[in-house]
């Protein structure tokens, strides 16, 4: 069991849903987030004072995914977020210890799937 955690520019959002329920991957996660990486942010000037901006917009999505699915939904989040210019976004894997499903009390592999 994984848990993919992404940070995606929020206007690629429809895609990499598209992306992910192409490859039948359909449970996720969603979040708003504010963030900064290599983009640094920008600059704009309202009424003569510049105002740097350094926290941008980003969507956080979070994917519990058994091992079939791991290499599926890397792919569709690569494939619906990537424009090839800087703030595209990150992808994380790490590994789920535990999982539960309270409705059943279910674990493992089985609360996931």
């Amino acid at each position: 069991m994984k848990l993919i955690t992404a940070m995606i520019q929020s206007h690629k959002l429809p895609d990499v849903k598209k992306a992910l329920l192409d490859a039948d991957v359909c449970k996720m996660t969603i979040t708003n987030v504010l963030g900064c990486g290599q983009q640094k942010g920008f600059s704009e000037t309202y009424r003569g004072v510049i105002h740097e901006v350094n926290l941008l917009k980003k969507v956080r999505l979070e994917i519990a995914v058994n091992e079939k699915y791991l290499d599926l939904a890397i792919n569709a989040i690569i494939k619906g977020s990537r424009t090839g210019q800087i703030g595209d976004g990150k992808i994380f894997v790490t590994s789920l210890e535990r999982c539960i499903r309270i409705r059943t009390g279910e674990e493992g592999s089985a609360a996931i799937g």
